[in-house]
């Protein structure tokens, strides 16, 4: 599948240009990270599920929305009046700090379970769905060497709205919010185009049990 090929080729891409990062102080970023806990908790697990949990997220993962965030080509309101004061070292050690913590378990619907793993482990060939785990891992628990995102235990309602803006960005027909920075590969809006409502439920709970 042409999919999967771009999958691999981009994941080799981005694991040669981007190295997590060796820069970040965890003991700085704790002390930094006090204002990021009204929403996103002490630790890193927020307890607001519109709020993503950001224990245990790779480092460069994080350091990459931090910067997408501040340059525009990620636009979270929330964050709006945050990241133009950060600086890169200011990211660096939030991300070496939120990479240290141990995320929170969740936990899934079981009426939605059987459809879920489907999704994040084999996918769905006769939609054309790539499998989660391809980039994600069989865990959920991401591929940091190549940036891609740790996603084990993570809110459901914030996955269902993420998948959403990805597949509104990846779809003419789709209005709403649009996100747009998965690369020039665009991987996550050529998936979440394919997914219905009932996949993204599915997925969105599934992966909030995984742990």
């Amino acid at each position: 599948m042409k999919l999967v090929a771009n999958v691999l080729i981009a994941a080799a891409l981005v694991a040669g240009a981007n190295i997590a990062s060796a820069a970040g102080d965890a003991e700085a970023g704790k002390n930094k990270a006090a204002v990021c806990g009204a929403c996103h908790g002490a630790d890193g697990n927020s307890a607001i599920p519109n709020f993503p949990k950001l224990a245990g997220q790779g480092a460069a993962y994080t350091v990459k929305q931090l910067k997408d965030m501040k340059s525009g080509a990620r636009t979270v309101p929330e964050m709006a009046g945050i990241v133009p004061g950060l600086s890169e070292q200011d990211m660096e050690d939030l991300a070496a700090y939120y990479a240290a913590q141990t995320p929170t378990k969740g936990a899934a619907d079981p009426a939605l379970v059987e459809r879920g793993q489907q999704l994040f482990r084999a996918g769905d060939a006769e939609k054309g769905i790539t499998a989660c785990a391809a980039c994600h891992g069989a865990t959920g628990k991401g591929m940091p060497e190549a940036v891609f995102p740790a996603l084990a235990g993570q809110h459901a309602a914030y996955l269902e709205t993420q998948l959403k803006a990805f597949r509104a960005a990846g779809r003419e027909d789709h209005e709403g919010k649009r996100r747009e920075n998965d690369g020039e590969a665009k991987m996550m809006r050529a998936t979440a185009a394919r997914l219905s409502d009932d996949d993204i439920k599915a997925l969105a709970s599934y992966i909030n049990g995984m742990y």
